[in-house]
């Protein structure tokens, strides 16, 4: 049976809703995921360390689909709830072609820049080379990375949560499969990944296209549109803490490395890169839920329901609470098995990986309801108080944190540093989540 936004979501409603985020999200990291695996064991640390210390470049381009992915969802399913169906069709379609034209001239910009950044972030040598080419061949897909994550979000708000779990499916599996047969069977190492990764992007974003060009059943479809410049900019207002989210985790990782690189060489990059890797899967299903949970919360609040948007924030934050508890006791028991997948080739390298991994596990209590607190603003059009929730969570604390620990605990303080920032962010989150209680009434 179809749900619908303006349906009453019980508990198992809300879980079947948000589900196929949850399962997206997933299958969406599983694309750097399954790069590291095959680059690691089969070509060598040093081709892994150098697509962990050029990935926070990369993705500092992708986040354009945040952006308008999490801004124009807010602003098309408020649409949608006061009624005006083709009004949120015109914001889709603008928004759309406004990821494309924009993917195309941030691929430009990011390959001129590769060589200096992969410079300035210390690789040098073989590892400087490496950086360069999994990077070229990447970017030559960044227009289809952006519409990716755009349309995860929009397939929600146009009620086929389905479509972008098949969607992202598709191209994860096909991701696995083109790695197996470029890096494990023809032997291409880091080029195969890179080559692999493209593809599988390339193939996510198609679908969706192809979809919305057509007669459908959804809520939405791309069509003619004109330039709304009101809209654009409430959508980056709205999308604004997302963009600052990923920005900032980009800037924090290379921080980090740069750090690591001081303190554990080459070693603590592909240690790091490991944790990140599998920290992307977890977190990816809060991620996920507060996707799903976006559209439902802009309806009502467009419909000025707020009983159910009451409903749904509470039951939320109790569903998050169950996700973290589970996360947090999953992540110290299979620290050192999915450790092992990676560096279980290197015992130096295995162990001090295990050690660090169980340390950022411990950050899987806090940064769910940090995330929906982000999320949940921005769903009711406050970009502003979203953006200040990133903003601190993901760079002012970890910076932070990340130049102060090491100095008294060294390598640990690197891997606590997340912990820490996360503690403040909830603080923050706290603070405004029972400020703005009486205003947006979700409480």
């Amino acid at each position: 049976m179809n749900i619908q936004l303006s349906d009453h979501f019980t508990y198992r409603r809300l879980l079947r809703f948000t589900l196929p985020s949850i399962a997206m999200m997933i299958f969406t990291s599983i694309y750097g995921v399954v790069d590291g695996i095959f680059v690691s064991n089969f070509a060598g640390k040093t081709p892994f360390a150098a697509i962990n210390l050029i990935m926070p470049y990369l993705m500092v381009f992708g986040t354009l689909g945040f952006m308008v992915g999490t801004g124009g969802t807010a602003l098309i399913s408020m649409t949608l709830g006061l009624g005006d169906k083709k009004k949120a069709n015109e914001i889709f379609s603008l928004l759309t072609y406004v990821c494309i034209v924009g993917g195309v001239i941030l691929t430009v910009i990011s390959i001129a820049g590769l060589r200096p950044a992969a410079i300035l972030l210390g690789a040098r040598g073989q590892m400087l080379e490496d950086c360069v080419t999994y990077g070229i061949i990447v970017q030559l897909a960044l227009t289809a990375y952006i519409l990716q994550y755009a349309f995860q979000s929009f397939c929600i708000t146009a009620e086929k949560p389905n479509l972008s779990l098949g969607m992202t499916v598709t191209a994860g599996v096909c991701n696995i499969l083109l790695d197996a047969l470029f890096v494990a069977v023809f032997r291409w190492g880091l080029i195969g990944a890179a080559c692999a990764t493209a593809f599988s992007q390339i193939l996510g974003a198609v679908v969706p296209i192809v979809y919305f060009s057509r007669p459908n059943s959804s809520l939405l479809r791309l069509g003619k549109c004109r330039m709304d410049w009101k809209s654009l900019l409430r959508t980056a207002a709205n999308g604004s803490s997302e963009l600052m989210s990923n920005l900032s985790m980009s800037l924090v990782s290379m921080l980090y490395n740069l750090q690591l690189i001081a303190v554990a060489g080459e070693d603590g990059i592909a240690a790091y890169g490991v944790i990140m890797y599998v920290n992307f899967i977890f977190i990816a299903v809060f991620i996920g839920f507060s996707i799903g949970t976006a559209p439902i919360i802009g309806f009502n609040h467009g419909a000025d329901n707020r009983q159910e948007l009451r409903g749904v924030v509470k039951k939320s934050l109790v569903i998050l609470g169950v996700f973290s508890l589970l996360m947090t006791l999953a992540g110290e028991l299979l620290a050192k098995p999915l450790s092992s997948v990676f560096v279980g080739y290197d015992p130096a390298l295995l162990a001090m990986t295990t050690r660090g991994f169980m340390i950022y596990t411990l950050s899987f209590l806090l940064c769910g309801f940090n995330i929906f607190g982000s999320s949940l603003f921005t769903a009711l059009n406050n970009g502003l108080i979203s953006a200040v929730i990133s903003f601190v969570r993901t760079l002012i604390c970890q910076i932070a944190a990340v130049l102060i620990l090491p100095i008294f605990w060294g390598l640990d303080g690197i891997w606590f540093s997340v912990v820490t920032a996360e503690l403040v962010a909830l603080l923050l989150t706290g603070f405004f989540f029972v400020k703005y209680r009486r205003r947006y009434h979700y409480l």
